[in-house]
């Protein structure tokens, strides 16, 4: 019986006008070597040449079924090769900033040539030159020493969501408020560096009234947990940038540190927990409203403070790097 077996790993990108696939090629010759069709009649039902079936089948009897398979069209040595000199001429002439059109000029090659050798070598772009910026990674030693803000904004709703539906019409009319929609609101995050304990609340708006509430409630809430907070870090929102929020930050006797413009990153450990929120918490199920949504961030929040490992800290849970004896957190426990 004739039979063929091919690896599920061996995939292929088919030509869009290509006649035969693998698996046609595998009909082709079964007809040829098991029905006993004759070349001429095979390539007539299959569109192709005699030479076409003739190959196909000379491909299977020396290579069994990986001989169907498709195979580079890249040649095996190349004529003229560009000499190891020169490409080393263009690497160097790219590493002093020059374009591709200059280098070309320089050294006697096409700018093709240029620009396959440079994304060869992984410089072709402007970007790719410069050194990777090295990764930062920084851990206040106590607890309160700083603490990081941020805000997410998320879309209020009366039904289940295009995210678990797939129907994203009327989204847009369904926000705005001028059109009797449900608008937006504001999940404003805390979390501690040194700890990883995080405090939320969901605000009406991301203005500085709506910040400096926020700021006052988060630091009586590590007050309860007997953390003094010494600094804040925020993004240069125009709620944090507001005499408003700085006068708060004052009273409440915090230095506030606002982070480098368009640099998310320098403000990491709020934006990873507004992602893991996301994940764990807005987005894991589907919520009939968002006032649903909103009912169930305070469970969530207990739980990842409470009892979920945090892998940023050796998967110990925030709430233990405050060392508080059993009592203690059986008192604050919830």
């Amino acid at each position: 019986m004739f039979r063929l077996q091919f690896s599920t790993g061996d995939r292929m990108n088919v030509h869009k006008n290509a006649r035969l696939t693998r698996h046609s090629r595998a009909e082709l010759v079964r007809r040829v070597l098991e029905v006993g069709q004759s070349h001429k009649a095979v390539a007539e039902a299959y569109g192709v040449s005699e030479k076409t079936v003739h190959k196909w089948v000379q491909r299977f009897r020396m290579e069994g079924a990986a001989g169907l398979a498709d195979r580079s069209s890249r040649p095996h040595r190349l004529r003229n090769p560009t000499p190891d000199h020169i490409a080393k001429q263009i690497e160097s002439l790219r590493r002093q900033r020059f374009t591709g059109k200059q280098i070309a000029k320089d050294t006697g090659v096409s700018t093709a040539t240029v620009s396959r050798i440079l994304r060869r070598i992984g410089i072709s772009r402007s970007r790719d030159l410069e050194p990777a910026e090295p990764v930062r990674r920084y851990e206040r030693q106590h607890p309160g020493e700083l603490i990081h803000i941020d805000i997410k904004k998320l879309g209020r709703f009366k039904q289940v969501g295009h995210r678990i539906t797939g129907d994203r019409r009327g989204q847009s009319n369904l926000r705005a408020t001028k059109r009797g929609g449900t608008g937006w609101e504001f999940v404003h995050v805390c979390i501690d560096d040194a700890s990883r304990l995080a405090f939320t609340q969901i605000k009406p708006n991301e203005k500085k009234r709506s910040a400096t509430s926020f700021l006052r409630d988060a630091v009586a809430y590590y007050e309860g947990l007997g953390i003094t907070v010494e600094r804040v870090m925020t993004d240069n929102g125009s709620c944090y940038k507001s005499r408003a929020f700085a006068r708060a930050c004052k009273q409440l006797g915090l230095k506030h540190i606002r982070t480098k413009p368009y640099t998310p990153k320098t403000n990491g450990k709020a934006e990873r927990f507004i992602q893991t929120a996301l994940r764990e918490w807005a987005y894991a199920k589907a919520y009939n409203t968002s006032d649903d949504r909103a009912a169930d961030l305070p469970k969530w929040m207990h739980r990842y403070n409470w009892h979920r490992p945090h892998g940023g800290i050796d998967s110990a849970t925030p709430i233990s790097r405050l060392g508080l004896s059993p009592n203690n957190l059986l008192r604050l426990h919830i």
